[in-house]
Formats: structure tokens, C-alpha cells, sequence
């Protein structure tokens, strides 16, 4: 039986026992040899220690033994009769960031420590969020040194409630919290008898029940040609790479990009030359097809009715990895996608992102070391690729400086940069004054169940019938067409009520009175909308719907909560994603006071006055 491999990788603040909790897991899973073990223990007698530091099995660099800190990634191996692991041990400090995202950038879950007595930290939150926005499906979040505080369930339960507020906001869809003592192997290997109260399972036998096999793309056939083999005497001719998506068969039919050519799958090598009857991903892979077809280095094999974007100029988010120099807009670089090489130019930089409170500041002129930024590229030429939410490998790259050869940013595609081509807005010879009504929005927010769509269709009928021209934008209704390629991740949501207000903002200009009803839960996304309504001279009224959430929770009318209590859906606003509720709205209704007829009356009135 071939066992699965699941990588992960540490991260968490300095000396919150990331090096100590796998030299734990590794000797008390037993992968230790006896001369590593004596090293250990010689080096930490050396030290005055009066125990075997395990930290050290992973802090290989004398600079870190004398520091008592990690500078570089450490990778560790080892294996249990249920499963491989491959451990990448990465730094804490602020300034080695960039090695985090090294050792993150292939990790299947990664393990963020918090010291049950300094709680979480920014750091802790920085490094979630990077574990985040590598798209790492899985986060154990282990409370660590839970001896130092008396093993206390309050502590803990502190520090899962904090952790789990900031990472509401993250797109995150697999979280647990485990506490830990890494020095003296509680819920390491063996539950604790230390800690009764905690009823779940200890971190090894989570990390080998953990179900990965369905965190690969198995949807979108994706094979990156590496190589070509050709034997003259035989005439055969294979194309070598690894399966980065989907499933590859023999006999499927398959098209080679950019070339557009459609052929088959003849046969599937692989290593040793061991024919197989099908490729997954992260399959290394040789693939001979029916027809000779000019493919080389840089192509892709994929299926015809299912294929990457192709493109010049994509979007992407960049963490900027050197020290010599800062990004900037204008600067080239070479850029690696796949198995492809080809010169990139950053076109713009769109804004940086703070990573502690995830804040756009889109005035940056510039990305330093370890700070991340979403920028337009434009290639040489032409990219295949996806979305790196959709596909870490073909939504993957690095850039290298050309002049020393050294990687300076690894990048995520978020997709196909919208180039405005020199667009300017064009001005119409029709101004408000002149048509027959001015428009404006109501904008109704509130929690899921709150009663906003309720009201929002006795609005809209009302004005109607008061012949005003108007029209309900409602959220559910949106996301099945305008915004039906949208998740509910923070970013989404947040693309989601910049749609919603652009399009409410065209109708307002066109007279038309936009009666918006979405739970749009962030405070910033809401008042972007209000600044842009206000900056084109155009009403807005925010309405605030302050049902209590027990109320919502009682109605439920979707189902939603009780999906979201039982763990079915996560990200759900008001259970475990945050709803920030407006500070000075212009109306604030409570429909557990009044009727659903007095409500829309008030919400008329107040609009009246505002237009």
C-alpha cells in the first residue's frame, strides 16, 4: 500500500516552540537515530541545558544554536504506518518572512503556534494570513506551553475565541485548535492527562486523519511540458512534466496550448518507463500522444473543452522577497510559471496590503522586503494559467532579477488584468437636470435574516406605486448572475459590494432610485460605496437592520445557522465571520418593534428628504 504524503510547515512568533514541537513529534514518533539523538543531547549539555533540548534536531545553522533561533527553512522527514511527512520548520522573526512563504508554498496544512502565555500575537496573525494567501487548505492552530499556565481551559478557550476573529476574516475553510506542551510532549503523540477537559484528538493523529486526497485540482486537466524525449530508433516521442491538474488517461483527447492542435493520449509512462493507466497530480509524468504534434518546453497539454487562460497581462498578488530593491511600477524581471520562462514588466502596483490589518493602502509607490501588493504584469509572452485559488501550480510564479540571478518576488494570479486600453469616461449630452427624476440609493445591511429583502420589496413597491422609478438590487438575487463567480471569502465579499455599489451608482445617475438589500458585513466596503455616491453628487442613505442575531438565528428562514452551528458552512456572518455594524447610519430600523409596512414607510420618508 503506497502511503500519502501530507506536507506542513511551522510558523508562528519567535520562541513560540515551533523548533521544540517537532523535535517532539519526531521523538516521540520514534524517526530519531541514535547518533542524532546523542548530537542533541551532547550539544545541549554543552549549552548547560539540564534537559534534551529537541529544538535543536531542526536548528541546523550554528548561527540559530548560538541564537537559540531559526533563521532558515528546515526541512524534516518522517513516517508513520499511516502516513508520510514532510515537515518544513520555517522563522518567526519579522525580517525572514520571505522564508516562511518559502517553506508555506507547498504545504498541504500548516501549523500556527501561539504561547498559551503571550496569546496572539501579530506575527500569529501575520503568519495565518500568509498561510491564507498561499492558499493552504488546512490551519491547526496549537497552543503551546499550556504548563506555563497552569493548563488552563479558560486561557485556551481566550485564544481560540481571538484567533478565530481575525481568522473569520481569511479565507480559511479547515481550522482546529489543539493544546499543547511541545517540551514535555502533551497532546503531541498521546493525549494529555494533564488537560481532561480537552476532548479532541492529539496533533499526530489529526495530522494522519487530516483528509488531503481532495485538496488537488482533479477537475481541470493540467500538464506543463518540461521535456521532450525523442528516440530516433524507435521513433518515439514523449512529453515529460507532472500533472498539475486533473486526470490524464490513455485515450482521452487532449489539446497542446498555445498551438491550439487537438490529438490523444496514446500511452502514459511512468518512472522506470512503467506504463499507467492514469496521472494525477503531483505525478511526474511521460505522456506520448497519437499524433506528432511540434510541441516544446513551455506548452501545455489540457482538454479542448476546458482550458487555462491564456493572456499577456495578468493580476496578481507579490510578496517581494529581496533586500537589494524595492518593487516599482516600469521594473523587469524574468518570470517562472510552470515550466515556462519569459520576461515580465510590472505595470502597475495597485495597492499594498497590510497584513496585520488587512488594509488596501493604494497611495504605496513601492513593495520593500517581506511586504505584499497586488500588480499588473505584462509578459513577453503569453501565459497559461488559472487562478491561484483554483490551482496553486498554474497560479504559481517567481520573478528573478536578471542582473544577479536572485528570486526576488513569488507571485499569485488572481486572474486576467483588466487593461482599461486608454478608456476614458465618456460624457453623454443628457444631464440629470434632464431627466424626468433624480435618483439614489437606500442601501439596507444587516444579518443574514434580518429582514433587509422583506423590507426592501415593500420599499420598492412603495415607490413604485408613488410613481418613482426604482428597482431592488438584492444580494441573493445578484449572486446569480453579476456576482455568481464570487465565494464568500473577505475579498469576495468585498468585490461583492463594489459591483453592487457601481451598479447602483449607474442607476442613481439614470434616475432611478436603487434599493440595495446585502448583509455587506465590513464597515470600509460600505462607506467605499457611500464615497463614491457622494462623489458623484448622488443620495445615499445607509439603513441599518438591527434584528438581534437571536432573532435571526430563530427565523433562520434559509437554514443558514443551523448549517453554520453544525459546522457545514464556514465564513458565515455572525456565527464565525465578524459583521461590523454601521457607527452613524442614516436609519436604523428594528423589525421585532414594527411592522414590516411602518418600517418601509420610515425608510420613504427619510429618502424623501434626501433626494
Amino acid at each position: 500500500m503506497v502511503q500519502e504524503m501530507l506536507r506542513l510547515s511551522t510558523a508562528g512568533s519567535v520562541d513560540d516552540g515551533k523548533s521544540t514541537l517537532i523535535g517532539r513529534l519526531l521523538f516521540d514518533s520514534k524517526t530519531l537515530f541514535d547518533d542524532q539523538l546523542a548530537a542533541v543531547e551532547e550539544v545541549s549539555k554543552r549549552r548547560g541545558e539540564d534537559y534534551t533540548n529537541l529544538a535543536l534536531l531542526t536548528d541546523g545553522l550554528r548561527a540559530e544554536r548560538e541564537q537559540g533561533i531559526t533563521i532558515d527553512v528546515a526541512y524534516r522527514y518522517f513516517a508513520t504506518p499511516r502516513r508520510k511527512f514532510i515537515i518544513a520548520d520555517t522563522p518567526g522573526h519579522v525580517q525572514y518572512t520571505r522564508n516562511m512563504v518559502t517553506g508555506a508554498s507547498t504545504s498541504d496544512l500548516a501549523l500556527i503556534l501561539v504561547d498559551a502565555r503571550n496569546g496572539v500575537l501579530e506575527q500569529s496573525r501575520r503568519h495565518a494570513f500568509l498561510a491564507s494567501l498561499l492558499g493552504i487548505p488546512h490551519l491547526v492552530v496549537c497552543v503551546n506551553k499550556m504548563d506555563l499556565v497552569d493548563w488552563s481551559q479558560e486561557r485556551f478557550e481566550e485564544i481560540r475565541e481571538e484567533f478565530s476573529q481575525f481568522a473569520a476574516k481569511l479565507d480559511v475553510h479547515d481550522m482546529a485548535f489543539i493544546p499543547i506542551s511541545a517540551l514535555h510532549g502533551d497532546n503531541i503523540v498521546h493525549r494529555s492527562a494533564s488537560m481532561p477537559w480537552y476532548e479532541g484528538s492529539s496533533l499526530l493523529h489529526h495530522l494522519e486523519q487530516v483528509h488531503i486526497a481532495s485538496d488537488r485540482n482533479l477537475i481541470d486537466a493540467r500538464f506543463p511540458v518540461q521535456y521532450v524525449i525523442r528516440d530516433y530508433g524507435t521513433d518515439f516521442r514523449g512529453y515529460a512534466g507532472t500533472v498539475t491538474g486533473g486526470v490524464l488517461q490513455p485515450g482521452d483527447e487532449v489539446m497542446v496550448l498555445p498551438s491550439g492542435f487537438t490529438t490523444s493520449i496514446k500511452a502514459i509512462w511512468g518512472p522506470g518507463g512503467t506504463p499507467v493507466q492514469e496521472a494525477f497530480p503531483p505525478q511526474a509524468v511521460t505522456v506520448e500522444l497519437t499524433d506528432h504534434i511540434d510541441i516544446s518546453r513551455g506548452d501545455m497539454i489540457c482538454r479542448p473543452g476546458n482550458r487555462p487562460s491564456a493572456g499577456h497581462d495578468i493580476d496578481a498578488l507579490v510578496c517581494w522577497l529581496s533586500e537589494g530593491g524595492a518593487l516599482k511600477p516600469g521594473g523587469t524581471y524574468t518570470i517562472r510559471h510552470t515550466t515556462r520562462a519569459t520576461t515580465a514588466e510590472i505595470q502597475a502596483l495597485d495597492y499594498r496590503l497590510d497584513v496585520n490589518t488587512l488594509h488596501r493602502d493604494e497611495s504605496a509607490e513601492a513593495l520593500a522586503l517581506n511586504e505584499i501588493g497586488r500588480v499588473q504584469l505584462r509578459t513577453r509572452q503569453p501565459l497559461l494559467f488559472d487562478p491561484y485559488r483554483r490551482n496553486r501550480f498554474t497560479g504559481g510564479f517567481i520573478l528573478v532579477d536578471d542582473t544577479t540571478n536572485n528570486t526576488v518576488a513569488a507571485g499569485m494570479i488572481t486572474g486576467p488584468a483588466l487593461r482599461d486600453g486608454g478608456a476614458v469616461w465618456q460624457p453623454t449630452r443628457v444631464g440629470r437636470e434632464d431627466r424626468a427624476a433624480k435618483g439614489g440609493t437606500v442601501w439596507l445591511t444587516g444579518l443574514s435574516g434580518a429582514g433587509k429583502s422583506t423590507i426592501a420589496v415593500e420599499v420598492e413597491r412603495r415607490l413604485i406605486a408613488e410613481g418613482h422609478a426604482a428597482y431592488l438590487l438584492d444580494g441573493d438575487n445578484l449572486r446569480h448572475g453579476l456576482n455568481s463567480d464570487l465565494s464568500f471569502s473577505a475579498a469576495d465579499r468585498t468585490e461583492n459590494v463594489r459591483r453592487v455599489g457601481e451598479v447602483a451608482k449607474l442607476f442613481a445617475d439614470a434616475g432611478i432610485v436603487a434599493v440595495v438589500s446585502m448583509i455587506s458585513p465590513y464597515r470600509e466596503d460600505r462607506e467605499r460605496a457611500r464615497a463614491a455616491h457622494e462623489a458623484a453628487g448622488l443620495p445615499f442613505v445607509e439603513v441599518f437592520v438591527d434584528t438581534p442575531i437571536e432573532v435571526c438565528e430563530a427565523r433562520d428562514p434559509k437554514g443558514l445557522y443551523a448549517r453554520a452551528r453544525a459546522g457545514e458552512i464556514t465564513g458565515f456572518t455572525g456565527v464565525d465571520d465578524p459583521y461590523e455594524a454601521p457607527e452613524s447610519p442614516d436609519l436604523v430600523l428594528n423589525p421585532t418593534q414594527e411592522d414590516t409596512e411602518a418600517l418601509a414607510e420610515r425608510v420613504v420618508d427619510l429618502l424623501t428628504r434626501q433626494r
